[in-house]
This record gives C-alpha cells, structure tokens and sequence, in this order.
C-alpha cells in the first residue's frame, strides 16, 4: 500500500490543506474539522483503495482507514502542515492534548529539525564527498570547482541559525521573518568582523560578548522562545493598523541587542557545557558509549527520545568540530539493515519476503522504520539479535575514537564524513555489525510460523477462540448506533453493552496499537487474529478523560489481562454510547463464529476458523 500516495490523494479530494481547519486520528478514522464539507469529493475518497467508507458524523468528516490509519495519517499531516500539536485534538480547535513537558520538549524538536533534516544531511554528504576527493588527490582545496561545491555543501550548516529560526518560529507562533531577520543579525558579516577584532564593542555601555554563531544551535532557539513572549505583548500595545510595521521593528530593536548581551552567550556557555559533557563521557570510556549508543539507537527510536540528540550533534560539530556520536549511530543502522537481510534470505514466506528485502535497502540508506515496524520488531529475535550486533560494532567504533565532520543521517552513505581518525574502526563496525545481525537472525531469529509458505502456515491453524474483554450483554454488530461498525467494514465481531469498567485481553498475543485518547486497544494474537477494541462510539472526543491505560505498545498480554478501564457511568452522563466492540480486523483470513450469550469474563464469545485464501 503506497500511504503516501494515498494520504496526498485524499488531502486533495477534502479541499486540500486550504479547507482544514484541523485533523487527527482515532483508532480506525482520519478525522477531519473541514471550513466546507460541500468542497470534499466523498464519492471519490469512498472509491479509493485503503479507504473503507467515508462518515459525516459530529460535525466531523470521518475517513475510515482501519488499522493503518497512522501510517496515512502521518505523511497527510506532513503535506498539510500540520503541527504536532495539532495532530491529536479534541473538536474544540482551542484546546490542545495534555503532554508531559519532555514529551513536549521531544515534539518540539522533532518539528524544529525534521522540515529541513533531509536537506542538512544531504550537504553533509556533499561535504564527505568533497573530503574523499582531497584525501584521494582527486581534487585541491586552492580550486574554484572545490570552493564552489564546499560553499554548497557548508552553507548550509554556516547559517544553520536562520534555518532553525525560520522551523522554531512556526512551532512557537511568531513571525517566521522576523525571527529569520534576528538570527540574520548574528551571522552579519559587518558585525561578525567587528565581534571578532581586538577592540571591545559595547552596546549603551554595556560590553557584548564576541562571540561566533555560525552553526550554533542553542542561541537561536532560546532566543526564538524569548521572542514568542515578546511579540505577543507588543502585538497588544499597537493598533491593528500600524501593528504590522511596529512590532517586527521593535521586536528586533528589543531582541537583537539582548540576544547579543544575554541569550546568545548564556546559549553558546550551555553549549559548550553539553558538548564538554558528552566529550568527557566518549573519553572516560569510549567503548561504553559506543555499545550504549549501537545497541540502543533504534530503541531510542521506537520511543521517539532520539530527536533530543539531534541538536547536541549539531551542536558538537559546531563547537568542536566533530562529533563521536554519529558513527556509532551508522553502526545501528545497518545492523537493522543486517537483521531485514536476514529475514530475507530465510523466510519462505512471500510477503514477508518481500516486505524485509525493501527494508533492508532502505535501512543501508538510513531509514529504518520499514525494518523495525514492518520485521525485525515484528518477529523480536531480528531485533534483538540487531541491538546486539550495534553494541558490539558501536563499541568497536567507539575504541577506534571514529569520528562525523558534517551532520548527516547515520548510513552508508555518510561514511566519506567519517573519514580521518577513526574511520577504519567505523568501517569495521559496520561490517561486523551488518554481517552479525545477518548470520544470527538467518540461523536463529525468523520463526517457524514465518519460515514456511502463506499456504503451509494457513492450513496448518488451528481453531482460535476470542474470550469476552468486558462483562456485559452481547448485541449484534449490525445494532451498533454507527454506520461503520454496523456494516461491518471495518470486520465481523460483536458488540457488549458493559456492566464492567475493565476492559481485559480476549487473546495471548501482543499490544500492536494504543490511542492517545486511551478509547481503542489494538492486539494480535499470537495465531495472527488481528482484533481491535474499541470503547464508545466517538468517545475519541474525551480525549482520554474517564479512561485509564495499563499496557503500552509491543506488550505481550495473556487472556484476562487488564488492558485499560473506564468509568463508564460518567462517559454516559458525558452523552457517548458506551457500547464496546470487539472486530477481527483481518476477517477474510477466518471463519467467523459468533456467540449469543451474555458476556462474562471466563467465557468467549468469537471462534475464528483460519481459512485459505484463493490466489489472486
């Protein structure tokens, strides 16, 4: 499925970016807030593949998806401009999902980096490129052809300040220019010329601090914040009509001077405390950081903490000049790539085949998550056995003292910007890392159930039975008050009006998928039924009130395990359905048996019978 494509289609076919006021996601559902329903093209949407049917409910146009819906959801958001924080919303556009402050400050810098992350890691490429061609004798630093493509490749990251002004700006709602202009004035080469001479400058009598803040990272963003409380209160003492002139001119009357006294020396001095720090850990033991970072780079990744050392990297090359940290980094990577490899090699199994080779170039490339979403997590030994072989390769990096001259994603193809010290170990990191992770999943990591043909392992199920998650009274699906699930669209199941506030695991199998808004469990037992629970009826609204989590994605659970409660009497008196419902997602693999008694906890209420498909 090309979700990409997708999402892109079905932004068009809404009205386009231009026609939302917001959008999110449940568990099933793309929900869109549209400014005019009637510019929404539903006859098209409905006939796309992946789209199931299309609701207008609530004052919401719902486009149902079925358990993909992240996937579509996350490259539509991308291509709408869609903060963080507005991806998760309630139907009141004022009001913002409650985050933790490190969640916040994570999201925060995943949107300050990742508009502009693929254009800065493709100028470090180039700058790598240009230091093997030196190193090589292919080309001398005195010529104009190196110094146009080294100003190509270095621009960039020279005024990386503007870039991260521009992205900063736009998450914390202030002017995008203004905020551009200010990180301007620091990199202006007048200026710069006049912090770096031997004479003191001062500013009303008050001494500037000469310092450089091309490539620097902290400076701008503490400036940029401190702007978004500035603007805002001038914004209030000028009258619409000359607001648009006066407050960009004395936002930069106020900010670039206190930038230059105060901000930008407290952010450079925390800099170079955080580039200090990580440096004094690499040389206490280098090896401990290398098989730290190796062996739990992608973990890192799955919990979405890895965007924190994107700027102490940044910061690192620019306060250094070098950073050990990004090597090591490679080294995780392809151990990925190594595990998708091979998976690959040994699987019989078509589709898995197929999906774990596209993989596995990819990672080489430096993305990932195909690999660890879609193989090596999916079948956990490949992912173990991939941390192991990043420990023992990022360690090899980390003793070798491997070392990135340019920022860019960790890959095969950043390795000309480890060239220098260390470049041999991170070479032989690499190999062992990629080579390990290979051989030990080929021999020890696919499962049986994923080492033999689709036709084999369907024919060999056994009959599957789905205990009740709640207490309470079954009615069929059809007499669900929505028109997706009563339909069935979205898979056969039942439905249980509660008498508990407990919702448990039907199944022995794995937590594939929880909601921000804590209403929808997605589990996959461990015969492969796909089953989604889902509480209410647009109970998405609550955004998490009156529910409370107890598993986390990728948790084994067991038949009885408690997997969230609710408190069902105060959703009601909110005004939702409280109705529960149980939907094998994956029907066309099963023979779908339903029960007509009263749900109790000891007692299934769905017998699935695997049934082979016929080819297409």
């Amino acid at each position: 499925m090309d979700y990409e494509g997708l999402a892109k289609d079905i932004l068009k076919e809404v009205g386009g970016k231009e026609n939302i006021n917001t959008a999110w996601h449940c568990a099933t559902r793309l929900r869109f807030k549209l400014k005019d329903e009637d510019k929404a093209n539903t006859e098209k949407i409905n006939d796309m593949p992946g789209v199931v049917t299309v609701v207008k409910s609530a004052g919401q146009y719902q486009v149902v998806i079925g358990n993909s819906v992240a996937k579509v959801f996350e490259p539509l958001a991308k291509a709408a401009g869609l903060d963080d924080a507005d991806q998760q919303t309630t139907t009141d556009t004022t009001e913002k999902t409650k985050e933790s402050l490190v969640n916040r400050f994570i999201s925060f810098i995943s949107g300050v980096f990742t508009p502009f992350l693929g254009a800065m890691a493709g100028t470090g490429v180039l700058k790598g490129l240009l230091a093997l061609a030196v190193a090589a004798g292919w080309m001398q630093t005195t010529s104009g052809t190196y110094q146009i493509w080294y100003a190509a490749g270095d621009a960039f990251f020279y005024f990386l300040p503007i870039f991260l002004a521009f992205t900063a700006a736009a998450r914390l709602k202030v002017n995008q220019y203004v905020a551009a202009a200010l990180a301007g004035s620091l990199l202006y080469p007048s200026l710069v010329t006049l912090l770096a001479g031997s004479k003191p400058v001062d500013f009303f009598g008050i001494t500037v601090v000469g310092t450089t803040y091309s490539s620097s990272v902290i400076p701008i963003l503490l400036a940029v914040w401190l702007l978004s409380y500035v603007e805002p209160v001038l914004d209030k003492m000028f009258h619409e009509s000359i607001r648009n002139i006066l407050t960009p001119m004395f936002s930069l009357v106020i900010m670039v001077p206190l930038t230059l006294l105060v901000v930008g020396p407290l952010g450079t001095g925390l800099g170079s405390i955080l580039s200090s720090a990580v440096e004094s850990v690499y040389n206490v033991a280098p090896y401990v950081a290398g098989a730290v970072l190796g062996g739990f780079w992608e973990v890192f990744v799955i919990f979405g903490i890895h965007w924190t050392f994107v700027p102490i990297m940044t910061n690192n090359i620019g306060q250094l000049g070098h950073d050990y940290m990004l090597p090591m980094l490679a080294v995780a990577v392809l151990a990925q790539a190594g595990a998708a490899l091979g998976v690959f090699l040994k699987t019989k199994d078509q589709k898995m085949k197929s999906l774990a080779g596209s993989a596995a170039v990819t990672s080489i490339l430096g993305i990932t998550e195909p690999a660890i979403y879609g193989v090596t997590l999916k079948l956990k030994k490949p992912f173990i056995f991939a941390s192991i072989a990043g420990a023992i390769g990022g360690a090899i990096a980390g003793i070798g003292g491997a070392q990135a001259t340019a920022f860019t994603m960790p890959s095969i193809l950043a390795l000309p910007t480890y060239l220098g010290k260390g470049f041999v170990s991170v070479v032989v990191g690499i190999s062992i890392s990629f080579v390990l992770a290979t051989v030990l999943t080929y021999f020890f990591g696919v499962p049986k159930s994923v080492d033999v043909a689709e036709s084999e392992k369907l024919t060999d199920f056994h009959e599957e039975q789905v205990m009740a998650p709640v207490a309470g009274t079954i009615i069929p699906l059809s007499a669900v008050k929505d028109e997706v699930f009563a339909s069935g669209a979205m898979g056969s199941g039942i439905a249980i009006v509660p008498d508990s506030n407990d919702l448990v695991s039907p199944v022995d199998g794995t937590v594939v998928a929880v909601y921000p808004s804590k209403h929808a469990v997605g589990l996959i037992s461990d015969s492969g039924a796909e089953i989604l629970l889902h509480v209410g009826i647009d109970t998405v609204q609550l955004n998490g009130e009156h529910f409370e989590q107890f598993v986390q994605q990728g948790q084994k659970v067991k038949v009885g395990d408690k997997l969230l409660t609710f408190d069902r009497q105060a959703i009601a008196a909110a005004g939702y359905d409280t109705t529960v419902m149980v939907i094998v997602t994956n029907t066309a693999n099963y023979q779908v048996e339903e029960t007509q008694e009263t749900a109790a906890s000891n007692q299934w209420v769905l017998a699935l019978k695997p049934q082979v498909q016929p080819q297409a």
